[in-house]
């Protein structure tokens, strides 16, 4: 969407829009937003509003602490949810320092810097993503609970399905909010549900994975339920992956479009810098100790491998023709900032094309069953949020896409994290206490 700042305060006067809400997300990809009424968005459209970044995880300490949120026009939407009389609109912001120049740590500003070397490289990178999530029940204090709506399993349906009408309702609420939904089924673990939007370009796609969770959460809300994002809220029962589905178009063509026969070299190279560089971003794919519960069961990847339709390998090329060819990337989680995923995802790839790196041999084996004679030549996904914070630490790759600053801030609140987690005595009160309700 084009949209100027003309056209929205045009829409804010024609269409009774009472409340204007300002969105971002903080560096570990909570949401966040300020409310302000019309008078005030021309304002905000020129100058920015200003907030307290010092209370912000991630963003700036007491000594500056000021920054400034600019609306970006084009990512107006209109939020069914809300109570009338009076429309409530959203937009997502870029986020600026008083001096006017774009704040280096705004995990939005560094998604469009690696869109625009893609973009001077020749290249259009479209994603796609397949969110997966839990929907619980809710006590009589509207608390959530560890019981799941349902027992259904994979691909069931109704009475199985109890999601059937939550998912109907999210889909038509994503659609009337200008989200594209595709397909939406039950999954395979009890009240596990997936929801898949269609693909866009690479800023489009994370500004609607942060517009999806909200939606969830609050339909779930509406409906007496809790929806969870965490990747492992029962130890016992199947994660929730966010596959990330993404290609590369010159010229309006897609150029995955031959990877299944190996016939585009490009595409080959910017699979194998994926590859290649998965381990040293995981620390952002999969951000949290919950996140290694993962791996290595349920269709969750363990090995750096990769294959055609084979779902236990970190890539698979999916079946499918023209357009909608492209590679999947099966490690990352639902808690991660999208921001940085895709951007760090892209940079990966765009490496690979720049070295040349040549493709790797498929792993065309079931990697959850296979012997130590396929297995030992693998490199494996990291293994633990420490782990993973070692290989960031040392990425040249991260470094140049976010700045070493800002590694280095981030790197500081996981080590904090993962310290609290290694002498916690029960592992699973962490995972509820510290992320249950917050993911």
């Amino acid at each position: 969407m084009n949209t100027t700042a003309n056209e929205v305060l045009q829409f804010i006067e024609e269409n009774n829009v009472k409340f204007i809400r300002l969105g971002f997300c903080d560096l570990f990809g909570i949401q966040k937003n300020i409310s302000i009424i019309p008078d005030e968005l021309p304002e905000a459209f020129e100058h920015g509003i200003s907030f307290d970044a010092s209370a912000i995880r991630g963003f700036r300490d007491v000594i500056k602490s000021d920054l400034l949120l600019f609306p970006d026009p084009a990512t107006l939407t209109v939020l069914p949810w809300r109570p009338g009389p009076g429309r409530v609109v959203h937009l997502y912001c870029d986020i600026k320092n008083p001096d006017g120049f774009a704040f280096t740590h705004d995990s939005r500003y560094l998604l469009k810097k690696v869109v625009e070397r893609c973009e001077r490289m020749g290249y259009v990178c479209k994603i796609g993503a397949e969110c997966e999530f839990y929907l619980f029940k809710a006590d009589e204090n509207g608390e959530p609970t560890e019981i799941t709506m349902d027992k259904g399993g994979y691909f069931d349906i109704s009475p199985l399905d109890k999601g059937e009408d939550i998912r109907r309702e999210i889909c038509l609420c994503l659609e009337e909010m200008g989200i594209s939904p595709e397909t939406s089924h039950h999954e395979r673990a009890p009240g596990q549900n997936e929801i898949d939007f269609k693909y866009s370009d690479a800023l489009t796609c994370a500004d609607n994975m942060l517009i999806f969770k909200s939606v969830v959460k609050n339909i779930a809300a509406r409906n007496g339920l809790f929806a969870s994002f965490m990747p492992k809220p029962l130890l016992h029962a199947a994660g929730s992956g966010l596959h990330v589905n993404i290609s590369l178009s010159k010229n309006g063509l897609n150029i995955f479009k031959n990877a299944a026969c190996g016939h585009s070299d490009i595409a080959e190279s910017f699979i194998a810098g994926v590859l290649a560089k998965t381990p040293e971003i995981t620390l952002f794919l999969n951000p949290l100790c919950n996140s290694y519960e993962r791996f290595g069961s349920f269709e969750a990847p363990k090995y750096v491998s990769w294959s055609h339709q084979n779902r236990s390998q970190l890539v698979r090329i999916p079946a499918a023709i023209g357009e909608r060819v492209r590679m999947e990337l099966r490690s990352p989680d639902p808690s991660i900032n999208p921001y940085l995923t895709f951007a760090l995802i892209m940079a990966a790839g765009l490496e690979g094309i720049e070295t040349k790196l040549a493709l790797p041999p498929a792993v065309d084996a079931d990697l959850y069953a296979a012997d130590e004679s396929i297995t030992k030549s693998l490199a494996l996904l990291p293994n633990s949020l420490v782990r993973a914070i070692e290989l960031a630490k040392n990425s040249n790759l991260v470094k140049a896409v976010i700045g070493e600053e800002l590694l280095l801030r981030y790197i500081a609140f996981k080590k904090e994290e993962a310290a609290v987690f290694a002498s916690a005595e029960d592992k699973a009160a962490f995972y509820r206490e510290r992320y249950f309700r917050m993911i």
